[in-house]
């Protein structure tokens, strides 16, 4: 039993036996005991007054008395007004620490049959350009998110759904058709989803150029400059091929399905490039092109319930007055569905395929009010889940002005960032990778992916998901401060001594004895320990994997702070070798786990 589990339980007995009266649980306060305080636990007493009918010191000098004499975790106490500060025994440390060692997923639940099934869905890309820096925040958010969900005990279900219908595509499409001379990815020597993206954009130019020359025509004929801008946007040639080519499309038309698809497989073969890259992937992908016309189906059922209206143009709305929101499209006057309707359908395949009992959506801020609407429209539908829905709201990430321009010159490409983040990685640890031993050149560019990598991720996964943020490449790679590399280097670093401690034929017991010896820091450092299951589950209440990323940077640092005062191979005693070997074996293993949480690798040699 955890020593707070301990103290609890002896603290109920105790308010019992001393007061006459059952308690619940929630009324004992345990928290760390503040530095200026003698102590490792307090016991807040001003919740159990009212059942005390005494002042706070004499009701924590009461309780003190009673566990000093009936807990064993408790070797002494003080009193601070109405706190009880609790001294823990040594050997309750030590049978701590043995715990710990005997557990390699000490801090998570285990996922049974009755786990409940949280679905996340993330990344939600559009097929007609490759991936950005925001979708890089995305990602890892939601994959990080995944892993949170799961060490809690949750089965869990990642979900993608991709975009890959709409006038957007055809522009692609067209473009190719136009300029592309049937040029293939291979040709071309790139990654099929920036091929696409270049026809993309290429549209795009040309469809200014027209709409510019159209513009100058109108506003000679008489319009204002507004007008003749409207005008111009609605009758450029290009923008009506383009939607000639989605009619076609919507109408099955064979040559125009073909081409779709084949250039949508040409993206997806580059999504999944960076994917791998980013160590993410899904374990179920839905398209729009699939679920678009479900979406349409189960707002006609709720316009034969009632449960919407259709106006005099033909158009379905959902009226949500009654939650003090406004009237929602559902369907347009000429039948057409909205991201909405889409959203209600990709609910229901999921809802088809799987026994969801929580939905979590890792979508950008801007779509607030979107989630809050589809919220209130699954739970008219009968969605057992709608009401509770999770939007999982992130903010924008940036990079500082002029750095590492993308393809397009707009967004941050993502496949330009990853590579970047090596190249840095490389560049910055070349020293320190140099004087490994034996290390072979596959050796030192795998190091540099994992710390590169490891730099990105931890730098995006440290700061609050709802807030905005500039993502700065030179800061994240520093082997010093708050960043993935210094949580990385100290992991190598425990892992080194544990090599030598081998190689000295040192072995590890299975557990410690309770005489075991421990100083202070020794202490500090095996209750920061036990203090990871707290973190996974409060990550998963507040759905932070920033609370994860603070919490293994905390422990490394204390590590660190220890380390630099206290020899571990070389320590005074074999007594003291062995317990700091144990200690540093369980902190790098808690690191490596918790960085796990992150989807960030730990090298064992850097």
């Amino acid at each position: 039993m955890k020593i707070e589990e301990q103290i609890t339980v002896a603290a109920l007995a105790a308010v019992k036996e001393l007061y006459g009266t059952e308690v619940p649980e929630k009324m004992i306060q345990l928290q760390k005991t503040r530095s200026d305080f003698e102590g490792n636990l307090t016991l807040v007493t001003f919740p159990l007054l009212k059942t005390s009918r005494k002042k706070p010191e004499d009701t924590a000098q009461d309780l003190g008395e009673y566990l000093k004499k009936n807990c064993k975790a408790v070797a002494d106490f003080n009193v601070v007004k109405g706190f009880l500060n609790l001294v823990i025994a040594q050997a309750a440390w030590t049978e701590l620490l043995n715990d710990i060692n005997a557990d390699e997923k000490f801090g998570e639940k285990r996922v049974t049959d009755e786990s409940p099934l949280v679905m996340i869905e993330y990344s939600s890309p559009n097929t007609n350009k490759p991936l950005h820096l925001g979708h890089v925040r995305n990602n890892l958010l939601g994959w990080s998110l995944a892993q949170i969900m799961e060490a809690n005990g949750n089965k869990v279900v990642k979900t993608n759904i991709v975009n890959d219908r709409g006038i957007h595509i055809c522009k692609s499409m067209l473009a190719w058709l136009k300029w592309g001379n049937g040029i293939t990815p291979e040709q071309a020597g790139k990654k099929g989803d920036h091929l696409i993206g270049d026809f993309y954009v290429l549209f795009d130019k040309h469809y200014k150029e027209e709409c510019k020359q159209l513009q100058e025509q109108y506003e000679k004929e008489g319009l204002t400059a507004e007008e003749a801008k409207e005008k111009a946007e609605h009758e450029a040639p290009l923008i009506k091929e383009a939607h000639d080519m989605l009619v076609k499309w919507e109408a099955n038309d064979p040559e125009i399905r073909a081409l779709w698809e084949k250039m949508n497989n040409w993206v997806y073969a580059g999504f999944d490039e960076t994917y791998k890259a980013l160590g993410v992937g899904f374990d179920k992908i839905y398209y729009e092109s699939s679920t678009y016309l479900a979406g349409k189906k189960k707002v006609e059922e709720g316009l034969e319930k009632g449960l919407f209206i259709r106006k005099e143009d033909n158009s379905v709305w959902a009226d949500l007055t009654n939650e003090g929101l406004d009237q929602k499209l559902l369907l347009r006057k000429d039948g057409t569905s909205v991201y909405m309707t889409q959203d209600i359908g990709t609910a229901e395949m999921r809802f088809n395929d799987f026994p969801i009992d929580k939905m979590i959506y890792v979508v950008g801020n801007e779509q607030n009010y979107h989630f809050q609407v589809l919220s209130i429209l699954l739970d008219r539908l009968g969605f057992k889940w709608g009401k509770d829905l999770v939007h999982f709201s992130y903010g924008m990430v940036e990079l500082p002005n002029g750095k590492m321009k993308s393809r397009e010159g707009t967004v941050v490409d993502a496949d330009d960032l990853v590579a970047s983040m090596i190249e840095n990685a490389k560049s910055l640890s070349e020293d320190k990778v140099n004087k490994l031993e034996g290390i072979t050149e596959e050796e030192k560019n795998e190091i540099a992916r994992i710390v590169g990598m490891g730099a990105l991720k931890y730098f995006i996964l440290k700061v609050d998901a709802r807030k905005n943020m500039l993502f700065n490449p030179e800061e994240s790679i520093d082997f010093n401060g708050n960043t993935g590399p210094f949580i990385q280097y100290t992991y190598a670093r425990i892992r080194s001594i544990l090599r030598k401690a081998e190689a000295q034929n040192i072995t590890l017991p299975a557990s410690l004895n309770d005489d075991a010896p421990l100083n202070e820091k020794e202490i500090a450092l095996i209750q920061k320990l036990n203090d990871f299951g707290a973190a996974v589950a409060q990550a998963g209440i507040d759905y932070s994997p920033s609370g994860i990323a603070n919490y293994c940077y905390e422990l490394t640092k204390e590590f660190n702070q220890f380390y630099h005062d206290y020899s571990i191979l070389n320590a005074d005693t074999e007594a003291e070798k062995i317990t700091r070997l144990v200690i540093a074996k369980n902190v790098a293993k808690v690191i490596k786990n918790g960085m796990a949480l992150l989807g960030i690798e730990v090298p064992e040699r850097m």
